[in-house]
């Protein structure tokens, strides 16, 4: 059994950080951020948290779909920035949306959404689902090193979502995890207990950025490959890609490997930045109100993070 989206949801904050404010924070300018990630102004949060991004997602995405809360049978997100430990961002979105469904988080970091998406499908495809909230909700921002000029200047704050059904719309999907954190991790700091003596990092993003790289060209273009020769489609055959929007640069590199025009890549970087494992539902969202999408078109969606990991699946719309 598999799966169709009934409808997507997305929200970003309203305060807008240009690259010339960061170049007042630290030492970067425009034309460098421009040229080597792509991010002209992302998003950041100054009064709302990521379970506030991800509740308004959740009303758009269940809006567009037609679904009431309360028929909702289960509900995942994907979140690295939680407000809380306990309860989860799923459980909490729960609780403010009237839904009486089960609710968890999961974490693949940037590739998190994807990992929910095919988890959702999972549990639809063993029965007993049939209305299924998948969000990705990131306040990346408190997680920053704002003093380091090689990751405050990628991320920005957002949440998407979409609700999906039984149906057939979902042809392929892979996940993959490489399990390392010398290229990308988020430390948990020391916590409380006066007998722990090993030495833990603080809570903030760290990232080898030319290692991250090598990582996500191969296996963004790899997972594509792998999905279109399983399903018997060739890349030229795909209508849309949606990436992960973490740098342009990357996204470049992809569609060559894939031989595919930069044109078929839908891109909001320069908007948004990266915006962890809201990034590629916020731009599905996007793409799917563009009145762009036609009745039959194949779109792959596909993402890669810390882990480190990638997820990516196709759909024909």
């Amino acid at each position: 059994m598999s799966i169709q989206i009934l409808g997507t949801g997305a929200y970003v904050p309203e305060h807008v950080v240009t690259n010339d404010d960061l170049s007042r924070m630290v030492e970067t300018s425009d034309e460098w951020i421009t040229q080597r990630v792509g991010v002209k102004e992302r998003r950041i949060s100054v009064n709302e948290s990521a379970s506030d991004m991800a509740e308004k997602a959740a009303f758009r995405a269940l809006e567009a779909a037609g679904v009431s809360p309360e028929s909702l049978d289960l509900i995942i997100a994907a979140t690295v920035s939680a407000d809380t430990i306990c309860p989860s961002l799923a459980a909490t979105v729960q609780q403010r949306i009237g839904a009486h469904c089960p609710a968890f988080d999961l974490n693949s970091a940037c590739s998190g959404f994807m990992f929910a998406l095919d988890t959702a499908a999972a549990f639809i495809a063993r029965g007993g689902y049939q209305k299924v909230l998948v969000i990705g909700a990131e306040r990346i921002s408190r997680i920053l090193d704002w003093t380091d000029r090689s990751t405050c200047v990628i991320f920005g704050d957002g949440a998407g979502a979409v609700v999906i059904e039984p149906g057939s719309q979902y042809l392929a999907s892979k996940l993959f995890t490489q399990g390392t954190s010398s290229a990308l991790s988020i430390p948990a700091g020391k916590g409380n207990s006066p007998f722990y003596e090993k030495e833990v990092g603080d809570y903030r993003v760290v990232m080898n950025g030319q290692e991250t790289f090598k990582f996500a060209v191969r296996r963004l273009a790899d997972d594509i490959k792998e999905m279109c020769d399983r399903i018997g489609i060739t890349t030229e055959e795909l209508t849309w890609v949606v990436p992960h929007q973490a740098n342009i640069r990357i996204i470049d590199l992809c569609a060559r490997r894939l031989g595919l025009p930069l044109e078929k890549f839908y891109m909001n970087i320069d908007r948004y930045g990266n915006t962890s494992s809201a990034s590629v539902p916020i731009s599905f969202d996007e793409l799917v109100r563009s009145g762009k999408l036609k009745k039959g078109d194949l779109i792959a969606m596909c993402a890669f993070g810390g882990g480190l990991s990638s997820g990516a699946c196709i759909i024909k719309w």
